[in-house]
């Protein structure tokens, strides 16, 4: 448990509107792999933004399942990382409301993800549409998280995301950590095939400048094959700023293969865009096979990934109710409800601080308020109420509390 305390938190989500994309793969879920033994991740389905824009019910669940079985076949190990379904956990929806009273009217307008969707969907520019930054808030604050995994594209939300905190901690004392993106070095960008100067994106108005996880390598080497390049005279592949198309397509086979832009150059040396890009193609197709094939047979064992779902919304919803009712609400003045025969134990803080103590208390499961909110200033309460038959079950974890502080008792 201890360990886990000081390993810095990574909060990300992908909605289920669709198949992931090769964009998703390379930009976001393969760079994933590779965090959680350095990290501890929470890797989000999050259903809940997904429906800002109208969704078929049982399509929506099924592409829900389907994403869970493709984060798993893509190397995500559901034993090192907590996957959940945004929905499963309800502390989302409290905090994003919360949060939709410490966030501006102004600061709302000015995201360009709601100019750009509200363009695309004239007939159903909703609330949520508008109001959606302080939802994704909720979604990465709920686990004090330290880093935001996204693509240069994507800083405003985490912006957006550390304004909102920021506001709320100034107000209410230190009750969030501030986050910071995090953009992986190699990959963070992939572009459309037929549209190169446009991220590769489920929404494309082409079908074929994108590329899906599950589709097959038929469908996967013709759109390659169609890829937009240039017209320059020799079609020599190397990468600069005026060839998009070549070196997006450079991009992708790096990522595939490992190889360094030079080698790629030096590889196709000559040899033009008709042997470059079926290459490229070959090349994704190799890549994304396994996972396919995995991904298909996970999603015929229903209940194991059903299993997997139940167990990351017990995990993550353990870490967002200890963040959200005895951290914001708190804060807040919000009151816990005390059953008969049950109360509340004070402690006193071994620390000038009780809030560094309440905290310190949290790497431990034992949840803390300080008691400056009670009149009992130096001291910290149990935040929740227990009957004095069940407080022998916690008394471990009291004991390894004050032993971290050379305490005997």
């Amino acid at each position: 448990m201890e360990e886990a305390a000081h390993k810095k938190i990574i909060f990300s989500g992908i909605q289920p509107s669709g198949d992931l994309t090769l964009g998703s793969y390379m930009g976001a879920i393969k760079n994933w792999v590779a965090l959680s033994d350095e990290y501890e991740c929470y890797y989000c389905i999050v259903d809940m933004h997904a429906i800002t824009v109208r969704q078929v019910p049982a399509d929506l669940r099924r592409r829900a399942l389907s994403q869970l079985a493709q984060y798993i076949a893509c190397g995500l190990d559901p034993k090192k990382n907590t996957l959940f379904i945004q929905s499963h956990v309800p502390a989302h929806a409290q905090l994003g409301w919360v949060l939709d009273c410490y966030t501006m009217f102004g600061e709302l307008s000015r995201m360009t993800q709601f100019k750009d969707k509200s363009s695309k969907n004239a007939d159903n520019i909703n609330a949520g549409l508008f109001t959606y930054p302080a939802l994704m808030a909720a979604d990465i604050l709920l686990y004090q998280t330290d880093l935001v995994p996204v693509g240069g594209d994507q800083k405003q939300h985490v912006e957006i995301c550390r304004d909102i905190a920021m506001r709320f901690n100034n107000i209410y004392g230190d009750v969030f950590t501030i986050p910071e993106p995090y953009i992986p070095p190699t990959g963070a960008r992939i572009m459309s095939l037929t549209s190169p100067e446009n991220k590769m994106s489920k929404s494309d108005k082409d079908p074929g400048g994108c590329i899906y996880i599950m589709q097959s390598p038929d469908d996967i080497m013709r759109c390659f094959k169609r890829a937009v390049t240039d017209s320059e005279t020799g079609h020599c592949v190397y990468a600069c700023p005026e060839k998009l198309g070549v070196t997006n397509l450079m991009q992708i086979y790096s990522v595939c293969t490992g190889k360094t832009m030079d080698e790629i150059e030096a590889e196709f040396d000559g040899m033009g865009y008709g042997a470059f890009k079926p290459a490229v193609g070959e090349a994704v197709v190799e890549t994304l096979r396994p996972i396919r094939e995995e991904a298909e047979r996970l999603m015929k064992d229903k209940a194991y990934l059903e299993d997997i779902l139940r167990d990351g919304a017990e995990r993550a919803a353990y870490a967002a109710n200890r963040e959200l009712i005895y951290g914001a609400l708190t804060d807040m003045g919000y009151a816990c409800a005390r059953p008969d025969g049950a109360f509340y134990l004070f402690l006193k803080s071994p620390e000038p601080d009780a809030r560094a103590f309440c905290r310190r208390a949290m790497d431990y499961d034992i949840l803390l308020v300080p008691g400056d909110d009670f009149g009992c200033p130096g001291y910290a309460r149990l935040a929740y109420c227990v009957a004095r038959s069940q407080l022998q079950r916690s008394l471990p974890a009291f004991r390894k509390l004050a032993e971290s502080y050379g305490l005997s008792k």
